[in-house]
């Protein structure tokens, strides 16, 4: 009733770029992206991986004074660390080995945008001290090059790491988190707005299949430790796999994942890795994220367990 009216009153106000959900904890999430929209200060979106921070940089986007430019993103987290500079600020031809033309970076891209730099914790310490050159003058040099160039770029970065952590670490410049973070969004994770859990499932369904009774009961059951992502994984899986329109809780498969517990300190034990694994296809990334670790975490944990790699 209520939460159902203040959501069409959000959306009959703002750009909600097709985001579905039905929880109050999202609904706020998304309230507060779209209330510091307008504004053109740095957001950072906190939150695990196949969450959906990207979704909510896309409303902050949409309902900014720059939503007609460029929405450029930057994973930072997959790029080797020495080819981060170049990707964000560009590069002059033979300014390192394999660069044989000039390339425009990221900033350039977005100039006129905005530029999400996902895995922002990722970043290493010469890229760090570039980006908080940018984000206090607009002001940048591609590699190899001395001209300054100037662009004006409202940026959004999203995180899955814990940054206070990593600055005690001496890992991340704190000077450039409070740059980053004058506006910070959390995001939970799907265990965490249940009410989210339904409205994806059928919103990921192929047209002409539908949820049996079983498998919606089985969905609000798991903990999903991979979240939306491995929401989105599974019942596209399901979708090729059951036999008719309806999709019963066996086609889901969540019983042979191990249903990981929601408590987050406690790490997943070799039965949930290898099931996980197994269910990913060796893909080291997706079962990862079906766990809800980055994947040196997994790497890290596996290694301690003594299961290899292939």
């Amino acid at each position: 009733g209520n939460e159902r009216r203040q959501q069409r009153a959000i959306a009959s106000q703002y750009d909600l770029c097709g985001m579905v959900f039905a929880d109050s904890a999202t609904e706020r999430v998304v309230t507060m992206a779209c209330q510091v929209a307008r504004a053109p200060v740095p957001v950072l979106i906190r939150g695990a991986n196949g969450s959906g921070k990207e979704c909510i940089a896309r409303i902050v986007q949409a309902n900014s004074s720059v939503r007609d430019g460029p929405f450029v993103t930057v994973n930072c987290g997959a790029l080797p660390s020495e080819l981060v500079e170049a990707e964000l600020f560009g590069a002059d031809a033979g300014a390192y080995t394999g660069a044989n033309k000039a390339r425009e970076g990221k900033f350039e891209a977005a100039d006129g945008g905005t530029l999400f730099l996902d895995e922002i914790g990722n970043l290493p310490l010469a890229g760090q001290m570039k980006l908080l050159r940018v984000l206090e003058t607009g002001r940048f040099e591609r590699l190899g090059s001395n001209r300054e160039r100037q662009v004006q770029v409202r940026v959004i970065s999203a995180t899955n790491a814990d940054i206070g952590t990593m600055i005690r670490a001496g890992q991340f410049r704190e000077d450039l988190y409070y740059r980053l973070n004058l506006i910070e969004l959390v995001l939970p994770p799907l265990h965490e707005r249940p009410a989210d859990i339904v409205p994806l499932a059928i919103h990921f369904l192929e047209p002409g299949k539908q949820l049996a009774p079983s498998a919606l009961s089985a969905l609000q059951r798991y903990p999903w430790p991979g979240n939306v992502r491995e929401l989105k994984n599974v019942i596209q899986r399901a979708c090729l796999l059951a036999a008719g329109a309806g999709i019963e809780a066996r086609d889901l498969g969540l019983s042979s994942i191990a249903v990981a517990t929601t408590n987050a300190d406690s790490e997943p034990d070799r039965a949930a890795i290898e099931a996980a694994l197994g269910h990913a296809g060796g893909n080291i990334s997706q079962a990862a994220a079906e766990l809800g670790l980055s994947r040196q975490a997994l790497y890290r944990r596996m290694e301690r367990l003594g299961l290899s790699r292939g």
